[in-house]
């Protein structure tokens, strides 16, 4: 069985080759454990000049975490093997955040979830032509976690508020148009780029630079105004009032995405970005989504969400409670209070 991380020093570059091609790379416990022991090795290692993060074969970049097991912990045991997942891997999140040397991440292909945790705290984070991006965590009863409320929460506009609701897909030129990354480069100059990379770590800005491309008119800013007329309030029923108001198609098309999501979950994931903007650290951040994760886990969306759209793909979840409406302020207010005080997510 081969290494599902390939953890190697290549020149001067520690790289983290993601390695699960079946299940577009997404992330399992024991993927995060081998980053992670990988990084803290190289922290002190003066081999290691830099970091490169991307998939070793097929199509990548990540597609987000094991689901499967998450909602197995939830019915199986209580969820403490899923919160252990939640905990290491914002652990994950966080060093990588911080971590002193510079990292590169190639989004070549699917970056979703778990992809965009191990991404976005890139200092130099890569788009292509195969780049697609996504936080769609509210279609399973989830959240846009692993970091999703500090990154979406500081775009520019409302645009964060849109893509946390809807789950909407972009695409690397979008993604390199809204700060989401920092490059865009053709896919036949990625691995020239590594070996220069490797070869060279202090020239890794400049080495990015030479092989960038100019990138496709980006679609989403065309629609911008509007998801900043429509989007702008951070109550739901608000931005569903502004949709319903609006007669145009794009609202026709949001507020058909926006019925098949989690009415529990669309309103946590607007408290989440609300309280993200307010904080002044990542690991602030953090530790509020593990708070999130703890409850949202072992609740009926995410284990009835990930059942219609992941294992019997009926796409008809069945969610409690059904509306907006019916979702009470005191059952957000219960998913965002503090845990008991050893219950609490720390930092490694």
């Amino acid at each position: 069985m081969s290494a599902e991380v390939l953890a190697r020093v290549i020149g001067r570059a520690g790289f983290l080759s993601l390695n699960r091609p079946d299940t577009l790379h997404a992330l399992t416990l024991g993927m995060v454990h081998e980053m992670t022991s990988a990084l803290l090795a190289w922290v002190d290692d003066p081999a290691v000049a830099c970091i490169v993060i991307d998939h070793a074969d097929g199509r990548g970049f990540c597609a987000g975490g094991d689901i499967r097991f998450l909602r197995d912990s939830a019915l199986n045991d209580g969820g403490v093997s899923g919160r252990r997942f939640f905990h290491d891997e914002y652990q994950l999140n966080e060093l990588l955040f911080r971590y002193p040397k510079p990292i590169v991440a190639f989004m070549d292909g699917v970056t979703m979830g778990g992809g965009v945790g191990i991404s976005q705290p890139a200092r130099w984070r890569v788009a292509t032509v195969n780049t697609r991006f996504a936080m769609p965590e509210t279609g399973i009863g989830l959240f846009p976690d692993v970091g999703g409320g500090w990154y979406l929460s500081r775009l520019e506009g409302c645009v964060g508020r849109y893509l946390a609701l809807t789950g909407a897909r972009i695409d690397g030129a979008e993604c390199r148009e809204l700060g989401l990354a920092t490059h865009y480069l053709p896919t036949d100059a990625l691995e020239e780029a590594k070996s220069r990379i490797a070869e060279s770590p202090e020239r890794l800005e400049g080495i990015l630079a030479s092989h960038r491309s100019t990138a496709p008119e980006a679609k989403i800013l065309a629609d911008v105004p509007r998801i900043n007329q429509l989007f702008a309030s951070d109550r739901y029923e608000d931005i569903q009032t502004a949709l319903d108001s609006d007669e145009s198609d794009w609202a026709a098309k949001q507020r058909g995405a926006l019925a098949t999501k989690s009415p529990q979950t669309l309103k946590v994931a607007l408290r989440q970005l609300t309280e993200s903007a307010k904080l002044t650290s990542f690991a602030e951040n953090m530790a509020m989504e593990y708070r999130i994760a703890s409850r949202v886990l072992t609740r009926h969306d995410f284990i009835e969400g990930v059942r219609a759209v992941i294992i019997d793909k009926d796409n008809e979840p069945r969610w409690d409670p059904p509306t907006p409406d019916a979702v009470p302020d005191a059952l957000i207010d219960e998913i965002f209070a503090p845990l008991p005080a050893d219950e609490e997510w720390k930092p490694l």
